[in-house]
């Protein structure tokens, strides 16, 4: 049997290949042995939009219920942050997600919660990993029989999740604000929550799709044009939000149509939190966020701790340490008060109170930004390479083999989680081969643009050529 491995942000693999029905009984198998050994008696379980969810949750349901674990199961799809609220609101000892978050349709995954809100600490997620079994051969009772031998009740996470939206943010107040907004669901699981917290928003993709219309459904620019250019024909719209097929992560347009970065939201998240509503604590980023956050900072006397890449590593300082906000350049992001969860709802809902309680557009809270730290621009591009290309470039980094990208001289090289090559002056490219798709990945940043695509360009003729 295939060797079961988790990623970056738990188990994915390709629907009918590696993720099946049987593999699944594995997983859930290993998952219900380590809830044993750690005395823990009871799991939320939710699955998102995507292809064959229902099924792959009760029959994880079922697997739980074959070791006499009880079960909260979801109400229809939600969001991998319902999921992580639902396991602290009901006391449970985990959270399952049936969800492949932002990779293509064809994938479906398995994510653990831990029963503080947030991803499974890497320690944990490895002791799962050893209880998988090679064969699942359990007898799996029914649900009707897991019901009556009160082991399983469903539960209504997407209420549990919106009640406690309405008691931490100032709804009224962005409500009075009146921001036009537009919503692209991505066909994914938080459609139905931001209808229902914005029904006068323009909504895009809010409709049950589990094949994404053949899109990954990642919040980037280049997956979120037609929600860009409806917010450039339409002048009145001031603001525009996008999530993932979970809903944990975010991407966002000004009143222009021009994407905002993971890296601007962080900056602006970090200004709203310290400046106006004068919180503190640590801010904890992953290693390809924009080093202004480090910058910002320093102005607000704040430390910061750099991690690799994947929210599960700010997750685990933010279940012991006094984390004011934490993130990664893939959207994922967390700020104090709430579970140590990324959450593209949440996120969102931060960015509206913040021009809600100031009374200004997106731009002029950026220019703030902009005025602490500079201005900066940002992107990433994907390259779909062989593996023994795709090796033979990290072994490069790793060796040194590089001197310059193009006109670009590299000043000095960073290696906490792939490789950043500095060229100063605020410029940077990082290599880095994905833990959750097999690409790999070339980030950039630059004073602007234009220059960010050259660097990205020179990059590729030298990795490539």
């Amino acid at each position: 049997m295939t060797k079961i491995k988790f990623g970056t942000d738990g188990w994915r693999a390709i629907i009918a290949d590696d993720y099946t029905l049987e593999n699944v009984k594995r997983v859930a198998e290993g998952t219900a042995r380590w809830m044993k050994k750690q005395q823990e008696e009871q799991a939320v379980i939710g699955h998102d939009t995507r292809f064959g969810g229902p099924l792959f949750a009760e029959t994880t349901a079922r697997v739980l219920g074959a070791y006499g674990l009880r079960v909260k199961l979801a109400k229809g799809f939600v969001s991998t942050p319902m999921v992580s609220l639902g396991v602290v609101k009901t006391g449970s000892g985990l959270g399952i997600v049936i969800t492949a978050s932002h990779n293509p349709p064809s994938y479906n995954g398995y994510k653990l919660k831990s029963k503080l809100g947030g991803p499974m600490s890497p320690a944990q997620v490895s002791e799962v990993e050893d209880e998988v079994p090679e064969n699942c051969t359990l007898d799996l009772p029914s649900l009707v029989e897991m019901e009556t031998k009160g082991l399983l009740e469903y539960v209504d996470l997407e209420t549990m999740y919106l009640d406690h939206v309405r008691k931490n943010f100032d709804l009224p107040a962005i409500q009075r604000a009146n921001i036009p907004m537009a919503y692209d669901a991505m066909y994914g699981a938080g459609q139905e929550a931001m209808r229902k917290l914005f029904p006068n928003a323009v909504l895009l993709h809010c409709d049950y799709n589990p094949s994404f219309r053949g899109q990954a459904p990642e919040p980037i620019h280049r997956n979120l044009e037609e929600l860009s250019n409806y917010i450039k024909s339409h002048a009145e719209i001031q603001l525009g939000l996008a999530n993932d097929g979970d809903a944990d992560r975010i991407g966002m347009y000004d009143a222009d149509g021009n994407f905002v970065d993971s890296h601007h939201i962080l900056l602006l998240l970090l200004l709203y939190m310290r400046k106006y509503k004068k919180e503190s604590g640590k801010v904890v980023v992953t290693f390809s966020v924009t080093e202004k956050m480090q910058q910002m900072a320093e102005q607000f006397g704040l430390e910061t701790e750099i991690t690799k890449i994947g929210f599960k590593y700010i997750a685990e300082i933010m279940s012991t340490e006094d984390v004011i906000v934490g993130g990664e350049e893939s959207g994922g992001l967390a700020v104090k008060g709430h579970i140590p969860e990324r959450d593209g709802i949440w996120i969102g809902l931060m960015i509206l109170e913040f021009m809600a309680k100031t009374g200004k557009p997106l731009k002029a809270l950026i220019q703030e930004v902009y005025d602490m730290v500079g201005p900066f621009a940002f992107d990433r591009d994907d390259l779909h390479l062989s593996e023994a290309k795709k090796q033979a470039i990290m072994k490069a980094c790793q060796d040194n083999a590089y001197a310059a990208f193009g006109p670009y001289k590299i000043e000095s090289v960073e290696t906490i989680d792939g490789f950043k090559f500095v060229f100063g002056g605020g410029r940077w490219v990082m290599i880095r081969a994905s833990g959750t798709e097999p690409v790999l990945r070339v980030y950039a940043q630059a004073p602007d643009a234009k220059e960010v695509r050259a660097l990205l360009d020179a990059a590729h003729a030298a990795l490539l050529g």
